[in-house]
């Protein structure tokens, strides 16, 4: 009952979330925009209300959710840029957040019914974790509109909890994701860590210094920095930095990096990686630097947990380079095979490869969760129970027990491998496969035809709110 009850909590406020994004569309923001802007007014309601309930507010008096929400006209519109622009000067969280923020809800009477809208709710104080909900559909949507382009920083939640789970991070050591995207990773990692000790010296450090995550889109680092102070996260100093990862030189390393890398070549006009770091195998693939630059911020002894695509393990030239290094001065001791379907770029064949800096690479342990695994997002999303198998087979902290399920004899088909040293050395790539069954499709007609149902009226409901975002909305 109690989860009904949250179901219908989180299906109401999402519904006024939604109201809002019409709003916005009918001033003609994009998608993108109005975003960004939600973000901004439903981070000043909810640092008034954590003031209200005694918690500190690190924003400056004259910034703060109370000097605009009885404005109307252009008072209202003046107010909100001010704040949005002494905001975006400030030192640490702050301004990490408010990261170039700028208005684009120019007409004050839209102005007004947003910052209304968001009034008649208390988002702070949500019954559970109907914010962190709200706010993960949010980003969902977005992901879910490809001209944001922001399905490529959505990692499916229950992918980054089976990644946390086995890399095992602990509250003494440092985190780092150098493509944080929201910090899905970052805040995953912190619930992970925060409940080992009590010890406040432990916590502080956790809060304070523990994290890193970077970010080069203005959005991504914005929602990223609220997600964390909405969690008393690095307050005084953001653990969200706005910058290119693949051309920061800095020295620092970490115990600990979780990663899911943005794929294909380098955006036009950037900055050109090999110029700016020499000591990488010169290639313009994005995740090939990526991989490189994870390699040199890790600590030696440090673990890794990455998203990557097929090409990683299986491209020649340049991939196979950095390949040899890795598999020469890095154990890479697990690689998780993932299915099709869980992410909102279709048809990507991609793999988490763990792997810790120090030995070279002997045994290569391989989870097959590909082969005859089907998901889609709509009717069969991935959970984290689909992923438990794997947890148990891996061991975390305990990998000399780990023991295959595959037989040759006795189960071919068995999902969780071992590949000796031997046989790895002798390989030209990493692109495991020996599951050998016909896919055949067995569900019945009735499954069939209620999963085309389900994916007929999935459609049927983004049509719908697109007419809505492109027909205008009365006021």
């Amino acid at each position: 009952m109690a989860q009904e009850t949250e179901q219908k909590n989180v299906s109401g406020l999402l519904s006024k979330v939604w109201n809002i994004a019409n709003v916005l569309a009918a001033a003609g923001v994009s998608y993108t925009d109005y975003i960004t802007q939600l973000t901004y007014i439903l981070f000043l309601k909810m640092d008034d209300e954590r003031e209200e309930l005694g918690l500190p507010s690190y924003l400056p008096e004259d910034c703060k959710w109370k000097e605009m929400a009885s404005l109307s006209g252009t008072d209202l519109v003046e107010k909100y840029e001010e704040i949005l622009k002494t905001l975006s000067e400030c030192d640490g969280l702050i301004g990490t957040i408010f990261t170039k923020a700028s208005n684009k809800v120019y007409r004050p009477v839209l102005l007004k019914k947003v910052v209304d809208m968001v009034a008649e709710e208390n988002w702070y104080m949500m019954e559970g974790d109907l914010k962190g909900a709200i706010y993960e559909a949010i980003l969902e949507k977005n992901g879910q509109d490809r001209k944001s382009q922001a399905g490529q920083y959505f990692t499916p939640r229950a992918l980054i909890s089976a990644i946390v789970d086995v890399v095992d991070p602990k509250i003494t050591e440092t985190v780092a994701d150098p493509c944080c995207g929201t910090a899905g990773f970052l805040l995953a990692a912190y619930e992970h860590m925060r409940a080992q000790s009590r010890d406040v010296e432990k916590q502080t450090f956790l809060k304070n210094d523990a994290l890193f995550g970077a970010d080069n889109t203005d959005l991504v680092v914005t929602l990223a920095s609220m997600n964390l102070y909405l969690h008393d996260i690095g307050v005084n100093k953001s653990p969200i930095v706005y910058q290119d990862s693949l051309i920061d030189k800095s020295e620092r390393l970490y115990r600990v990096v979780m990663t899911n890398p943005p794929f294909g070549t380098r955006p036009q006009g950037s900055v050109d990686v090999s110029a700016n770091r020499p000591e990488f195998i010169k290639t313009s693939d994005n995740q090939v630097n990526f991989l490189q630059h994870i390699m040199s911020i890790v600590q030696t002894g440090g673990r890794v947990g990455v998203v990557l695509p097929d090409s990683v393990l299986t491209d020649g030239n340049a991939t196979k380079k950095v390949r040899d290094k890795l598999l020469k001065d890095y154990n890479l001791h697990t690689i998780l095979r993932l299915p099709t379907g869980i992410f909102y770029a279709n048809g990507v064949k991609t793999n988490v490869l763990f792997f810790e800096k120090g030995e070279p690479t002997k045994d290569i342990w391989v989870y097959d969760y590909r082969t005859g695994v089907k998901h889609t997002l709509a009717t069969r999303p991935m959970t984290r129970a689909d992923l438990q198998d794997f947890v148990d087979c891996y061991c975390s902290g305990h990998r000399q027990d780990r023991k295959e399920t595959y037989d040759k004899a006795a189960n071919p088909n068995g999902r969780w491998r071992r590949f000796t040293e031997e046989e790895v050395k002798n390989r030209e790539d990493l692109n495991f496969k020996w599951i050998d069954f016909t896919e055949e499709d067995d569900r019945t007609v009735g499954e069939i035809l209620k999963e085309m149902q389900a994916e007929a009226d999935g459609m049927t409901e983004a049509v719908k709110q697109l007419k809505s975002l492109l027909g205008g909305i009365e006021l």
